[in-house]
């Protein structure tokens, strides 16, 4: 099988490039399962109805989030939508799920979705021993476990590939919209990634107008922050797993 990862949609830009991009990627890849993190796409924060409407029209098996998971109230009409995660460890009686378990060709794939807490303002449970608790869980219930790891520190997020290393099928992290060059499989067979990186404005700051972020870091005024324009990028990763072990056999890194 193989099992596609986007990272970060940022805007109604990123949103385009994902339309534009996806369906020829899924045909020519033979992508069987596909993951989003599409908790910028609301034009940097959160994900309203359109967004998420948008999304999963185009054969988008499972939606994970992050920090501005509740950027926008929308959500809440959409948040027990099955495709839709939110970070497993936001504090017990939070609405939405932190994890789901799908079909796929025979196969049951759990997607889980963490928050790392490492320089980002968010009060959440520990993500290590959230996923611990999940992963015993559901272990035996199911074939493949992906964890979209939304942190911002690599110190957070390779800790965590090594924790899981041989319990869970890939680990890949999201947030930083930079993608990073360590794809790899870990000595007890989990695949790694620390950052799948974005898709939306190429010439940007993380999908940002770049005057607009210059503009806050020189004057430290609060300057709202607006999508950049012009051409788009599309990043993401491809797991290849074996039917018969269900481990990752190859990690390919796309750029588009």
């Amino acid at each position: 099988m193989n099992i596609l990862a986007v990272g970060d949609i940022v805007g109604m830009a990123g949103i385009k490039e994902l339309k534009r991009i996806l369906p020829g990627l899924i045909e020519t890849e033979e992508i069987d399962f596909t993951i989003v993190n599409a908790e910028n796409s609301a034009e940097g924060f959160g994900i309203t109805q359109k967004n998420f409407d948008d999304i999963i029209s185009e054969n988008v098996d499972a939606i994970t989030m992050g920090n501005h998971t509740f950027g926008k109230k929308d959500i809440f009409k959409f948040i027990d939508h099955p495709k839709l995660i939110r970070p497993a460890n936001y504090p017990e009686g939070v609405v939405g799920k932190g994890y789901n378990i799908y079909q796929c060709k025979n196969k049951k794939i759990a997607v889980i979705n963490l928050l790392g807490r490492a320089e980002i303002n968010i009060l959440t449970e520990n993500p290590f021993l959230t996923a611990k608790k999940i992963v015993d869980k559901i272990q035996n219930q199911v074939d493949m476990i992906f964890i979209d790891f939304h942190a911002e520190a690599t110190g957070e997020k390779i800790p965590l590939g090594h924790y899981l290393d041989g319990r869970v099928t890939a680990v890949f992290g999201t947030h930083t919209h930079v993608q990073t060059a360590d794809e790899q499989i870990l000595p007890k067979g989990t695949a790694y990634i620390t950052d799948i990186g974005m898709t939306g404005p190429k010439n940007s700051v993380l999908g940002m107008d770049i005057g607009v972020a210059i503009k806050r870091l020189t004057t430290a005024l609060p300057e709202k922050y607006k999508i950049a324009e012009g051409e788009c990028t599309f990043n993401g990763v491809i797991f290849k797993v074996d039917d018969k072990t269900n481990k990752v056999t190859d990690i390919t890194r796309i750029s588009l």
